[in-house]
């Protein structure tokens, strides 16, 4: 029944995969060296900030943005709200000059964040002079509920970042800032919220140490990759795009951060992931828009299969880095075979039981037994490990025990991929595009209407 070498040999094959990529995510955080402080006065910082009816969180993040980095400018890409963001940011440009709104209208508006970053990309040519030396401008895209590290800037700005004058990109780490709120959903029930703290949990374990080994170890390869949130770019890189793409981020792209990341590598540009500082954003504690969120980041995974070819023929990329990036966006393809190899062998199980007896076929799979719970230990042990570093450098206020059960959920939480990845195929394949942006835990209690998701 299972002579199919391809039903045998493929789960082994991921499963070698994974555990060898755990492996040197996990050796590279733990060994990573402390990154060095530079002088961010030698640069000139502007911040982008894309929105899209964020009345409820724009205002505090450019506050903070202001107050923290006072000598940065700060750019808020307003892409035609129906909310009061527009107006929220009107206000505070009037009283400080280093606040701008770029107000973005339909049918040019909302056709994405690449191209609403490509605008403020456009107005930011327009400030700066024509004697501006645009290797010493660097671009912080930050997400509309973003805070950003208040040491960042010296951070980025040292040897491991654009203190290299070959570095064009630095992303620094991610956190969520709302992993340890007792009541995320205020107006539901005990249940409900202990999901949703554990939901949180997971999104802040899972970029702030797992994410975080994950880009460590590109860095060893050459293929760190860019975020949407803490990506920090130099002015002068960014145009070396723009010469060959048009536009520095990809119109229409759904990982249009990744994309602009892969463009910069194949235009011979290097790129750092700095873990000693972070950015840090709202968790989702609601499963739909964690899965609408998700789907998403999988359909514009499947999206990057093009770049493939480039990769594989690019100067730039060598050998490891190859491999890591081919393994990184052919994820969901891998997520999508193993669903139908597992509905195939269900099939043949199902088809053995009424021709043998369920008796037959259970004893079978009973043989298997050792095999089976090999695979389980050596499936869910690397993500248990986790656990301890994360409470080590995150949660350190809480037990040892409970950072091992995180670890035990943390494998429970990663199956999400396997929904999410058949949903970006399926919207693929329907020519369901769009972007749809998730919407911020405060909209509930705002006023103002909330963007539609799909």
């Amino acid at each position: 029944m299972f002579s199919s070498p391809l039903l045998f040999v493929f789960p082994f094959f991921l499963l070698a995969c994974f555990l060898l990529y755990w492996a040197g995510a996990r050796h590279a955080y733990l060994r990573r060296p402390e990154a060095q402080n530079g002088d961010a006065g030698a640069f000139a910082w502007h911040f982008f900030v894309p929105c899209r009816d964020e009345e409820a969180v724009v205002g505090t993040t450019v506050g903070r943005l202001r107050a923290d980095h006072p000598r940065a400018h700060v750019w808020v890409i307003d892409d035609d709200s129906d909310d009061r963001t527009g107006a929220i940011v009107a206000g505070l440009a009037e009283t400080d000059r280093r606040v701008h709104l770029v107000s973005r209208v339909r049918p040019d508006a909302r056709q994405g964040k690449g191209a609403a970053l490509n605008a403020a990309y456009d107005e930011l040519n327009q400030f700066l002079s024509k004697d501006t030396d645009r290797e010493r401008v660097v671009v912080c895209v930050i997400d509309a509920d973003g805070q950003l590290d208040p040491h960042a800037l010296e951070r980025v700005s040292g040897p491991a970042g654009f203190g290299d004058p070959e570095t064009g990109g630095v992303q620094v780490s991610v956190r969520m800032r709302n992993a340890g709120d007792p009541r995320p959903l205020p107006d539901r029930g005990r249940v409900r919220n202990a999901f949703a703290r554990l939901l949180v949990r997971m999104q802040d374990m899972e970029f702030s140490v797992s994410n975080a080994g994950m880009q460590l170890l590109r860095g060893r390869t050459g293929s760190v990759g860019l975020g949407g949130n803490g990506q920090f770019t130099r002015l002068a890189a960014l145009d070396r795009i723009a010469a060959a793409e048009r536009r520095p981020w990809k119109r229409g792209a759904l990982l249009e951060d990744y994309e602009l990341g892969l463009h910069m590598i194949l235009n011979g540009d290097r790129i750092s992931h700095i873990a000693d500082t972070w950015v840090s954003q709202e968790g989702l504690p609601h499963a739909r828009r964690f899965l609408t969120q998700r789907t998403r980041w999988a359909q514009g995974n499947l999206q990057c299969v093009r770049y493939a070819p480039r990769i594989v023929s690019s100067r730039h990329y060598g050998g490891k880095g190859v491999l890591e990036t081919l393994y990184t966006f052919l994820q969901p393809v891998a997520h999508l075979v193993t669903l139908a190899l597992c509905a195939v062998m269900f099939a043949l199980l199902g088809l053995t039981a009424a021709e043998d007896g369920f008796g037959a076929a259970f004893g079978g799979m009973l043989a298997l037994w050792p095999l089976v719970l090999g695979l389980a230990v050596v499936s869910v042990l690397p993500f248990v490990l986790w656990g301890p570093v994360y409470r080590r450098d995150r949660a350190s206020d809480h037990s040892l025990p409970a950072a091992l059960l995180w670890g035990l959920a943390l494998w429970l939480y990663a199956y999400h991929l396997f929904p999410a990845s058949a949903r970006g195929f399926v919207r693929m394949l329907r020519g369901r595009n769009g972007w749809a942006k998730t919407r911020r835990n405060a909209e509930v209690v705002t006023s103002g209407p909330v963007a539609i998701e799909s």
